[in-house]
């Protein structure tokens, strides 16, 4: 009897576990099939000129979740592996951003976040109300619709090497922004819902920001002893063991997070952070890389099986009506705050039309408020639909918002961009110096004695004084607008040095001075030799060994000099 009791249990035993396989192997499946779709569609559009993250949409949408084909079925096991991909994809980001670097971004982008959320959800509940939803549902619908996608526009804006530029670094500050207003936000729809008294919710909120700094804290000290003590014995001799350090520490962030009650990205970006003064920040960056690329994949595809095709065609109209008007509204809302912010119009523009969409929170902030029973079905399946169809307009106008902030700053008439630190009109310039850090205060020091007029164009004050101190005229403004340049007198200028970092903002600033001074000297810095070809097909000498590119521009000036003894007295 005891026997066979025995071998019911083992069979009971190996039924489960072939049960728990089979799931296993169709996660699988259906993880291959979104994969597979992805790149064939993805392929087709990147070959068509357009963002892959339209075909990975469209693949969620086709293949996956109501109104599709079903051939997969594990929807929700792929979202919740998704969503380790915007983990690491903020990890990334954090190791980009030091402390002290992030620091560089200012209150502005934080306080614009904040300014942004805030203004949004009022008008959302507006017009939320003129439609007939109730307060309730009103203040939900404007939570779920205040926030943007984390994963759209820094995928776009970190692919086209565009974090660097104003718009991007306001974007970044924002985006932050929203990812601390997640908690508050879903303790919101809680409240909303009924759920517990005012001394529960207080215990709550006091809780989570209590579980907060003491996960930055274990952070903290989790990452220094690793780096002291492991990562001089073993990480920088072993490849390997510097992937795994990464992933478990990236991933590690993430999940301690989500078991606090935070975003999971939020808590792998502040990991990142701490990582990012470390030696093996370049190296991690490069390894993560790979696997970010197939969860962000995974991440875009899952989130078109969120949507159903059938109801976004039978409500074509709503879906269209509130994605145009969210995004119209979403966009004026972000640029207005940074305009009152003293920023300039075409790098205000850029920053709204870059967040203008509804971000992928609306999904987590939407399913709270179901189960606590202030959104209706109805409104969460528009909001989904909304979002999915905010991400499509994204893909295109995210790579667009640099130029068509600068046709409406042209259209409206803006003179120039930024304020002018010399405070009088447009001048003669012999010199133009476009960012002045320190690659370029090295490079220029044989011009501060030579009688010839130089024009630094800076994008902070710090700059500009400093340029002053050399006894050169600052300009605060973006040089990549041709109104800074023509401000500057880019077209009377002999030679101009270009020593910004990031590769995009060079090229652009390249191409607008060729065409508005062919006869000009341009020299500048470039941090990659694989940037060099394009730099030098755009008219530019380029001086690119990363530790001596001061000294190398500095002689190369010298030369010049030599060449073009200036008349001036």
């Amino acid at each position: 009897m005891a026997s066979d009791c025995g071998i019911v249990a083992a069979q009971t035993i190996i039924h489960e576990s072939g049960a728990d396989l089979l799931d296993l192997w169709i996660i699988l499946r259906d993880i291959v099939v979104l994969l597979s779709a992805s790149l064939i569609i993805g392929g087709v559009f990147s070959r068509l000129g357009q963002s892959p993250i339209v075909g990975y949409l469209l693949a969620g949408m086709m293949l996956g979740g109501p109104g599709s084909i079903n051939a997969v079925q594990a929807g929700g096991e792929i979202e919740a592996i998704a969503e380790l991909g915007v983990a690491l994809l903020l990890f990334s980001l954090g190791l980009e951003f030091s402390i002290p670097r992030l620091k560089k971004l200012g209150a502005k982008p934080l306080l614009g976040g904040a300014a942004q959320i805030s203004l949004t959800i009022v008008l959302a509940f507006s017009g939320a109300m003129l439609l007939g939803l109730s307060i309730r549902e009103a203040i939900a619908f404007g939570a779920m619709v205040s926030l943007s996608s984390t994963a759209v526009v820094l995928r776009i804006l970190m692919e086209r090497g565009e974090m660097e530029m104003p718009h991007g670094r306001n974007s970044l500050g924002v985006l932050l922004t929203q990812d601390m207003a997640v908690v508050p936000l879903a303790l919101l729809m809680t409240i909303l819902g009924g759920e517990g008294s005012a001394t529960e919710v207080a215990w709550n909120i006091g809780r989570l920001l209590l579980m907060a700094a003491g996960l930055v804290t274990g952070l903290l000290l989790l990452t220094k002893i690793a780096v002291m003590s492991l990562g001089t014995l073993t990480l920088h001799r072993n490849r390997e063991l510097t992937m795994i350090f990464a992933v478990a520490t990236g991933l590690g962030a993430a999940w301690a997070s989500h078991s606090a009650g935070i975003s999971p990205a939020l808590g792998a970006f502040v990991a990142g952070m701490l990582l990012g003064s470390s030696p093996f920040a370049t190296q991690i960056r490069a390894d993560v890389s790979p696997l970010q690329v197939v969860l962000l994949t995974l991440f875009f595809s899952s989130a078109g099986m969120v949507a159903d095709p059938l109801w976004i065609i039978s409500h074509a109209h709503w879906v269209a009506g509130a994605a145009f008007a969210l995004t119209v509204g979403k966009g004026l809302i972000v640029a207005a705050v940074f305009l009152v912010f003293g920023q300039s119009l075409r790098v205000a523009a850029a920053t709204g039309l870059a967040l203008g969409q509804v971000g992928e929170f609306a999904f987590v902030l939407g399913a709270i408020g179901r189960v606590s029973g202030v959104v209706p079905d109805d409104v969460y399946a528009l909001v989904v639909s909304v979002t999915i169809v905010s991400f499509f307009m994204s893909a295109y106008i995210v790579p667009k918002a640099p130029q068509w902030g600068d046709r409406l700053a042209r259209l409206l008439g803006e003179a120039a961009n930024g304020d002018d630190e010399s405070g009088g009109q447009p001048h003669s310039s012999d010199v133009v110096v476009i960012g002045f850090g320190p690659t370029a205060q090295l490079a220029t020091t044989p011009l501060m004695n030579s009688k010839l007029r130089v024009t630094v164009i800076e994008l902070n004050h710090e700059g500009v004084s400093k340029a002053k101190e050399f006894g050169f005229d600052g300009h605060l403004g973006d040089a990549t607008s041709s109104d800074v340049l023509q401000h500057a007198s880019i077209g009377d200028a002999q030679l101009v040095i270009v020593t910004l970092p990031h590769f995009r903002s060079t090229l652009s600033i390249v191409e607008l001075v060729r065409a508005m001074n062919p006869s000009a000297t341009v020299l500048v810095r470039s941090r990659y030799h694989i940037h060099t070809d394009a730099l030098s097909a755009a008219g530019a000498i380029v001086r690119g060994d990363e530790e001596q590119v001061g000294g190398a521009i500095r002689a190369s000036v010298t030369e010049w000099l030599a060449d073009h003894r200036p008349d001036h007295s």
